[in-house]
């Protein structure tokens, strides 16, 4: 513990400390970059009471009603902003 209390003497040299300087460094860095990468996937859950409408820059898969079955889109489809989205009870047919 002499070397905290020495005037004049390096401690971010001191060959104790610079494994622990070096790991914290690494951790800090590791959680940084995993909260911003969960950050980017949000999910926000609508209630069933009313219709949504679509945002600037809407994409996603969607399920069409075909022959009375649901099916999804392969691909992701743009959907224009303004156009309203609706919950299963909004809509006459199979829900499932």
């Amino acid at each position: 513990m002499r070397w905290l209390y020495s005037t004049g003497s390096n401690v971010v040299s001191h060959p104790v400390l610079w494994p622990w300087i070096q790991t914290v460094t690494m951790l800090v860095f590791v959680v940084l970059v995993h909260a911003c990468a969960g950050g980017c996937a949000r999910t926000v859950l609508v209630t069933e009471s009313s219709p949504v409408r679509a945002g600037p820059s809407f994409q996603g898969r969607v399920y069409t009603l075909v022959q009375n079955e649901w099916r999804l889109s392969q691909g992701e489809v743009t959907i224009p902003e303004g156009w309203y989205m609706v919950p299963p009870s909004y809509v006459e047919g199979p829900h499932e």
